[in-house]
C-alpha cells in the first residue's frame, strides 16, 4: 500500500475535483487536467512584474472611465453626454438606491479593489521580499470577488443594447467605452499571464 503524499504535494482541479501529485511544468510550459483539460499549472517568465503593469494600467483605465463620458445621445436636437457614475445614479433613489450601489460597486469598486489587492500581494514577490501582511487572505479575496467584477461585461452588454436603440436616437462612444474596451482586452491578458499555483508557492514559501 502506498503513502499518501503530503497535501502540499498535491493539486485540484477547480473544474472537476481531479486530484494530482504536483510536478512543477518549466517556464513556458503547462499542466493540465487530463479530465477536463483545464489549466493547473502554467509558470511563465517576468510574469510578476507583467501582471503588475497589466494592473496598474487596469487601475487607471477604471478610474478615467467611470467620469469621462461613455456615450452621447442626440434626438431631437437635443444632445447629452452620460458617464458611468451618471447612468448608475440614476437609480438613487428609494429602494432601486440597492441597485445602484450595486452597479457602481461591480463596474468601479471591485475591479477597483482586485487590482489593489493583486498589486498589495505581486509586488512584494517580484521583490524578492517576504509576503505582505495578510498577503495569503489578499490573494484568497481577490480571486473570490473575480466573478464580480464585472466592468468588462457591462461595456460588451452597453454595446449589444445600444445597438439595438441606435434607430432612435444618434449615438456617439464617448472616450470611457473606449477605456472599457480596452480593459475587457487587459482582464484577459492578466488572466493569462496569473498562474495561481505558482502565486500560492510563491507565498507558502516565503512564511
Amino acid at each position: 500500500m502506498s503513502a499518501t503524499p503530503p497535501l502540499q504535494d498535491l493539486i485540484v482541479c477547480p473544474n472537476c475535483d481531479a486530484v494530482y501529485s504536483t510536478q512543477q511544468p518549466g517556464f513556458g510550459e503547462r499542466a493540465v487536467c487530463t479530465r477536463c483539460h483545464t489549466v493547473l499549472i502554467a509558470p511563465r517568465r517576468r510574469a510578476g512584474a507583467q501582471i503588475i503593469a497589466v494592473a496598474l494600467a487596469g487601475f487607471i483605465l477604471v478610474l478615467a472611465a467611470s467620469v469621462f463620458p461613455f456615450l452621447t445621445i442626440e434626438a431631437g436636437g437635443a444632445q447629452n453626454a452620460v458617464s458611468v457614475l451618471d447612468a448608475a445614479l440614476v437609480f438613487g433613489g428609494g429602494p432601486l438606491v440597492l441597485v445602484s450601489l450595486g452597479t457602481i460597486a461591480m463596474i468601479i469598486f471591485i475591479p477597483l479593489l482586485r487590482v489593489m489587492l493583486v498589486i498589495y500581494v505581486l509586488l512584494p514577490v517580484v521583490a524578492d521580499r517576504p509576503p505582505a501582511k495578510h498577503a495569503a487572505w489578499a490573494f484568497s479575496l481577490s480571486e473570490a470577488l473575480r466573478p464580480w467584477s464585472m466592468a468588462e461585461i457591462f461595456a460588451i452588454g452597453c454595446a449589444v443594447a445600444l445597438i439595438k436603440v441606435a434607430d432612435l436616437a444618434q449615438i456617439a462612444f464617448g472616450p470611457a467605452f473606449w477605456m472599457f474596451c480596452i480593459l475587457t482586452v487587459l482582464v484577459v491578458v492578466q488572466d493569462s499571464f496569473l498562474c495561481r499555483w505558482s502565486v500560492w508557492n510563491s507565498l507558502e514559501k516565503t512564511t
